[in-house]
């Protein structure tokens, strides 16, 4: 083959040989170029499956794992609850755990006594009817308190003339008399003691519920009533040592309840009673009174009246009588009997002339709110 055949040969394959090599190249770089695209997809379609099956798995995380979290926890607190009460319950008047009642206490703020200054019982509103269920507040306690009840017909349920009480204070059971009255609704927690333990800043509607709030009411023997005064458990406990503890846990949830703070000397008292009961649960019973015509073994019966006692005409008028003293006077006042007048049941009290029957000096219907004929009961 001649040289320059050759040459023109070896042109042609090296030409046919960079022309293959350049298409193999080129696809070379085109099937990259389409792995490249295929990865690009793959990862967009990863992402939108990611963006979509993601928060569906938080979903079934919420839903599924985080109860299996919580459950077990919810679980170990009730059952801390029911052991360390004093962990669960502290602070809650409401508490019904072992020791709740002293852990209650703890919670009580410790003051010194503020000064009695602008006191005055009647600002509690103590007998009105603060539940508007047509009754005054003392009827509705001895509805509750009392059992085997009789009504006064023609009072909407409400008046309460008969009834026998077991008496927590005393420890006895005995039947209500009207004539003297022998039972008193007493204030556990007394006023003058809230007054002075924080009532002071009480605004007008507070007071009201405070004094007649069924926690703090409770039917009881008028003679320990009144020995009891305004004390509290540092200067005056039941008679009957079996309701102390009770007593004390319902007078600890009172002023838990109203934010009433104890003096040193009352909280060392109540310290003392619970000792001899540290189970003593916070108080916890049902104390609501029952609804009009409600009660216990209830009848309700034409209200035979009572003999009115015969008032000599000069004695009470010039003896200087216990119903002339204390904040008695010589005004009248509308539907008032004879010439003295008492402002309040404080002040008949005071002058030792409750209960004051229609007729007797210093009757008026504004000491007689159920209408029954006989006042500050």
């Amino acid at each position: 083959m001649p040289f320059s055949a050759f040459l023109n040969h070896a042109s042609t394959r090296l030409r046919a040989g960079m022309v293959f090599s350049f298409i193999t190249i080129l696809s070379l770089v085109l099937l990259s170029a389409c792995a490249d695209g295929g990865d690009v997809e793959t990862s967009a379609d990863d992402a939108s499956w990611t963006s979509e099956a993601g928060p569906a798995t938080e979903e079934a995380t919420g839903q599924e794992t985080e109860p299996e979290a919580t459950a077990p926890n919810e679980d170990a607190a009730d059952s801390e609850g029911q052991d360390k009460p004093e962990e669960t319950e502290q602070g809650r008047a409401g508490g019904t755990t072992a020791g709740a009642a002293l852990a209650v206490l703890q919670e009580l703020e410790v003051k010194g006594r503020a000064p009695k200054t602008g006191y005055d019982g009647d600002l509690f509103k103590w007998r009105s009817d603060a539940d508007h269920n047509g009754c005054d507040t003392r009827n509705d306690v001895l509805r509750r308190d009392l059992n085997d009840i009789t009504l006064k017909a023609g009072t909407k349920g409400c008046v309460v003339i008969a009834g026998d009480l077991n008496d927590k204070y005393k420890g006895e059971t005995y039947a209500f008399d009207r004539d003297p009255n022998n039972i008193d609704i007493d204030h556990i927690v007394a006023r003058s003691n809230a007054w002075q333990t924080g009532a002071a800043k009480f605004d007008e509607g507070t007071l009201k519920e405070f004094g007649n709030d069924p926690l703090n009411l409770l039917a009881v023997d008028s003679s320990l009533n009144r020995q009891k005064g305004d004390g509290d458990a540092a200067t005056w406990l039941p008679p009957a040592k079996s309701y102390r503890c009770e007593y004390v846990s319902r007078q600890i949830a009172i002023k838990h309840k109203y934010e009433l703070w104890v003096v040193k000397a009352e909280k060392s008292a109540m310290e003392r009673v619970l000792s001899a009961c540290d189970d003593q649960p916070a108080f916890t019973k049902d104390v609501a009174w029952p609804e009009p015509g409600a009660g216990d073994n209830v009848k309700t019966v034409q209200d035979t009246p009572m003999t009115k006692k015969p008032a000599s005409s000069g004695s009470k008028s010039s003896s200087g009588s216990k119903r002339e003293s204390g904040e008695s006077s010589t005004s009248s006042g509308s539907g008032s009997s004879g010439s003295v007048f008492y402002k309040n049941c404080t002040a008949v009290r005071d002058a030792g002339a409750a209960p004051v029957r229609r007729g007797d000096p210093g009757y008026a219907s504004h000491l007689d709110r159920d209408g029954d004929g006989i006042g500050c009961e």
